[in-house]
């Protein structure tokens, strides 16, 4: 038995907990990642962006990961914000505000941004008009991308951020020295409880940004059905 094992006694139940929280932890960003490349897909398929696909990067770190999704969410804020533009300079002023007006039918509302990407496309999908309804007209992902990047960029910079991505399948010895690297021992409750504090609310704004991208990916595919 280690001699941390002996002061701390804890210690081999921390081990584990440490594991379970990590898998936890990739399990969410692998989510995050997909979710994220799924909407790249449709904002340069049917609106003209020419965004670059992102994948989860096995062989890096945790905030190497961070950083990769950071830069894809900054890129499609940056889109959003465009096509707010192109709309607000391109239409009159009361047709532009009935693009935010909740009251307004959708149905009126795709059909306004329809005609906008039609002229600046040259050729727009059937389907531009909504995804630009569904992105404009709603706080919904822009909000949920703004509350994500601050995370991310707290677990890259936490005791987390050097931490690997590929050690899945190795032995609990291997798995620990992969995660805890030159951090002694007896330090593992600390760990643990980065992992806690950032796993909550990693996990619940995952979820919100998860629903409302596949909130436009869902009726995309429905309309191409």
């Amino acid at each position: 038995m280690a001699l941390s094992d002996l002061l701390y006694p804890d210690n081999p139940k921390r081990r584990q907990e440490v594991i379970r929280l990590h898998q936890e932890l990739l399990d969410c960003m692998l989510v995050n990642f997909n979710a994220t490349d799924e909407l790249i897909a449709v904002l340069n398929a049917h609106l003209g962006c020419t965004i670059a696909q992102i994948k989860m990067e096995k062989g890096g770190t945790i905030k190497e990961n961070c950083d990769i999704i950071i830069q894809a969410m900054s890129e499609i804020q940056q889109e959003v914000w465009k096509i707010d533009k192109k709309m607000k300079e391109m239409l009159e002023p009361m047709l532009y505000q009935k693009l935010y007006d909740i009251k307004e039918p959708e149905m009126e509302k795709i059909a306004i941004a329809h005609k906008v990407f039609s002229i600046v496309l040259g050729e727009a999908t059937s389907i531009a008009g909504m995804v630009a309804v569904k992105l404009v007209g709603s706080n919904m992902i822009i909000i949920a991308v703004n509350k994500l990047v601050t995370l991310l960029a707290q677990i890259g910079a936490s005791v987390l951020g050097g931490i690997g991505i590929a050690i899945l399948g190795l032995g609990i010895d291997m798995i620990l020295q992969a995660i805890l690297g030159a951090v002694e021992r007896d330090q593992l409750l600390g760990i643990v409880k980065s992992y806690e504090e950032h796993l909550a609310e990693f996990k619940a704004a995952s979820e919100k940004y998860q629903r409302a991208i596949t909130e436009v990916t869902s009726m995309v595919k429905c309309k191409i059905k």
